[in-house]
């Protein structure tokens, strides 16, 4: 490939890596990650409600990896309540699972902008081997998506498995009982889904590029090795 053709790809694979390590950050700072609807069962329970009455006890909570909002109703008005994870939920919540989470999308920006740098390296430097080559482009292309797709799987894995939405809106809670009633990951976690299509674009955009997988290459390298041994 001509290696004008080369500079459009990189810098196209640099300006969307750069985006993502934007839009993982903004991601990360807001409280959209996940929206839910809560139901006061003892309310519910105390008066046998049904029907439209049902609405009265259901009340909503969203939230991120830092704050999120509780709307409680248990048919006496709203109660809105602000709350942070930390310190105020790390007793109530998996806390090493959602350390983890928030590790492993900083570490997402990380490399996101690394990978960004590479991509304008190799568009307007001069690469050589090892890690400033192609390499390099396929290694952080490939950490930034193996730690989007963490994050997916273990916060996906907090908020089901884990019952997040009622751990959070149980938490301190001591003559109410609340049930979720409906739940949905909301922007910000979609967000980490497109980010993390993003780095499997940039590994596609590589290859486009006219450059081998580091896999592919060594098999090459081992077949002809093997050929000029069979010719001597």
């Amino acid at each position: 490939m001509p290696s004008r053709q080369k500079q459009v790809i990189f810098c196209a694979g640099g300006v969307l890596s750069f985006a993502s390590a934007l839009c993982i950050a903004a991601a990360i700072g807001t409280q959209s990650w996940v929206t839910a609807t809560i139901l006061c069962t003892t309310g519910a329970q105390l008066v046998n409600a049904t029907g439209p009455d049902l609405e009265k006890f259901v009340g909503e909570i969203n939230y991120g990896l830092f704050r999120g909002q509780r709307d409680k109703q248990c048919g006496l008005g709203k109660r809105l309540t602000q709350f942070s994870f930390f310190p105020d939920l790390m007793g109530a919540i998996p806390a090493s699972l959602h350390v983890t989470v928030i590790l492993f999308s900083m570490a997402m920006i990380v490399f996101s902008l690394v990978a960004t740098g590479f991509f304008m390296f190799n568009a307007f430097g001069k690469p050589y081997e090892t890690l400033h080559g192609p390499l390099g482009l396929y290694l952080w292309n490939f950490i930034s998506c193996s730690c989007g797709c963490l994050v997916m799987i273990l916060f996906a894995s907090e908020v089901k498995i884990n019952h997040l939405s009622e751990k959070i809106a149980n938490n301190n809670e001591n003559g109410f009982l609340y049930k979720t009633h409906s739940e949905k990951y909301d922007k910000s976690f979609w967000i980490i889904v497109f980010c993390f299509f993003a780095s499997l674009l940039n590994i596609l955009l590589i290859r486009v590029a006219g450059i081998q997988f580091p896999f592919q290459e060594a098999k090459a390298s081992e077949a002809r090795t093997g050929a000029a041994d069979l010719l001597y």
